[in-house]
């Protein structure tokens, strides 16, 4: 069986619960990315001074999954941080982000298509997956369009069922059948 890990960073803590329920469900080792500075303000200028060494040894994992959110239509700097700090002892990555871009808007400007397609140019044949848990998921349908709404929702136990539930099943499924390959 492969050895896998999921790292993470979160700011508002949907995308810990979903890597929380991903290493979980995998019985996988999880491991918080920390920022050497978290300022938010910085992170939206696209500055950033780093993140603070890994207690795992990457090199050690058959697969890292990489969990964080998605900005403005890209790729966070804490996550970026990770990616080129540990490039080389990357084995195989699957990048997963709870994000406010839907699935029907993933190729517009703001949305998470064009992440995946940078994570895919800089990791090459060491991405093997990228998958979306769009926040929206969890919303009624008449709160969808909602900002305000959409803004203040996090993933809880609570709104975690249904559609984003489901995902989230498919997705595991997924993993394990890649380990058996």
């Amino acid at each position: 069986m492969e050895k896998i890990i999921v790292v993470y960073y979160s700011n508002k803590g949907s995308n810990k619960y979903l890597a929380e329920k991903i290493s979980k469900s995998l019985s996988c080792e999880i491991e918080e990315i920390k920022p050497r500075l978290n300022i938010f303000l910085l992170f939206l200028m696209n500055i950033h001074m780093g993140i603070n060494p890994l207690k795992h040894t990457i090199s050690e994992y058959d697969k890292v999954i990489l969990c964080g959110p998605i900005w403005m239509g890209k790729l966070i700097p804490p996550l970026r941080s990770l990616i080129k700090k540990y490039f080389d002892q990357i084995n195989k990555l699957i990048f997963v982000t709870c994000c406010g871009s839907a699935d029907a808007k993933k190729d517009e400007k703001f949305g998470h298509g064009l992440v995946f397609k940078e994570v895919g140019n800089v990791l090459k044949d060491k991405c093997i997956l990228c998958q979306a848990f769009p926040i929206g998921m969890v919303l009624p349908d008449d709160k969808k369009e909602d900002t305000d709404a959409f803004m203040k929702t996090h993933l809880n136990d609570e709104n975690f069922k249904g559609e984003i539930k489901n995902r989230l099943e498919s997705f595991i499924g997924t993993v394990i059948r890649m380990n058996k390959l």
